[in-house]
């Protein structure tokens, strides 16, 4: 990894920047206040949320093969109440996250590109049920793992987090795919998804601080080795902060990678001592082929769509992202070892 753990934000800013970020926000949460019109309530158990809760919030379509594993992988670390928006699956997501005891759920036609590809209607479910609750907000395909995830739960983590005056908690997301052709993974639905999916790329990893927001940026991985070699520049970012202790008046700018205020993206400052965590992504299951080829139609996951035709075609192509440099996933620890993920002063 190149520059990761040495890296420290410096936070000076003119009065100029600090305004223009200020109008920034209030616009971005008029967009979510605008964005609940589009969404129709399927079933509603906010009524159960407690003071305490832990609340995780997802936007999907077309998850059903990978649901049952994530909200059981979630309950046990320890989210109360999941908030969910539906948008407009195909399959029995819907159907399926009704029966749950612990989902309320919405439902939307509307675009998923003209929503800041869904950050507008999860904007909404924040500001309206998240206020003072530490909040989860990832997509179905992300698993989180952190410094001792085997032995403590999101609560422990967040109540240290309450003791430190952190209001966030950043996380790196890591490609994990196959050995050998995406294809002939054979993923049983429900299944853990990292039986399948079990290497990664260990190194290659570049970080680069950027002052508007003072966040790091992170790329690297399978994706920038394979498709954007030659645009390095235009490879997924892979840094989040998905992890944060919400307030009505907070705004996610692009996905969960950059919020508003500034201070929450500082997750990666070495000089905050804080613990990383790794959201594991199990995007490269078989079903990506034929989501490929949908998606290439739909053009509503990225914002310079005419960037990733090549992206699409090659996943469409069914290759094997696997290389002799991979590595075989084993625990936290070892994602710890190579610098992927820090406990900080979390001991």
């Amino acid at each position: 990894m190149t520059g990761g753990r040495s890296h420290t934000l410096t936070s000076g800013q003119s009065w100029v920047a600090r305004y223009r970020l200020r109008l920034k926000r209030r616009r971005l949460l008029w967009r979510c206040l605008r964005a609940r019109q589009h969404l129709t309530r399927l079933v509603d158990r906010t009524a159960e949320i407690s003071p305490g809760d832990i609340l995780g919030i997802a936007v999907l379509r077309n998850e059903m093969a990978r649901l049952p594993y994530f909200l059981q992988h979630y309950r046990d670390l320890g989210v109360s109440q999941f908030l969910i928006v539906d948008n407009e699956s195909t399959d029995d997501s819907a159907a399926y996250l009704q029966e749950q005891p612990d989902v309320s759920l919405w439902q939307t036609g509307a675009s998923y590109r003209d929503s800041r590809f869904g950050v507008d209607w999860a904007g909404w479910l924040l500001m309206r049920y998240g206020h003072g609750h530490w909040c989860l907000t990832v997509d179905a395909d992300e698993i989180l793992t952190y410094p001792h995830a085997d032995q403590r739960s999101l609560a422990d983590l967040t109540r240290w987090l309450d003791q430190r005056g952190a209001k966030a908690f950043g996380a790196m997301m890591l490609d994990m795919y196959p050995k050998g052709p995406i294809g002939d993974t054979c993923y049983q639905p429900g299944a853990d998804p990292f039986a399948v999916l079990d290497w990664f790329d260990g190194e290659g990893y570049t970080w680069e601080y950027q002052p508007r927001y003072r966040n790091i940026s992170i790329r690297g991985g399978v994706r920038k080795r394979l498709f954007f070699a030659r645009e390095p520049e235009h490879a997924p970012h892979l840094h989040k902060v998905p992890l944060v202790r919400w307030d009505r008046r907070f705004a996610y700018v692009s996905s969960t990678h950059i919020a508003l205020p500034p201070v929450l993206n500082q997750v990666f400052d070495a000089r905050g001592d804080l613990p990383t965590g790794v959201l594991l992504h199990n995007k490269f299951l078989e079903e990506v082929l034929e989501k490929s080829a949908e998606e290439k139609q739909r053009r509503q996951h990225f914002t310079h769509v005419e960037r990733y035709d090549s992206y699409y075609d090659s996943l469409i192509a069914n290759p094997d992202l696997w290389s002799p440099q991979s590595l075989q996933y084993q625990d936290w620890r070892q994602l710890e070892n190579l610098g992927l993920m820090t406990r900080g002063a979390w001991a």
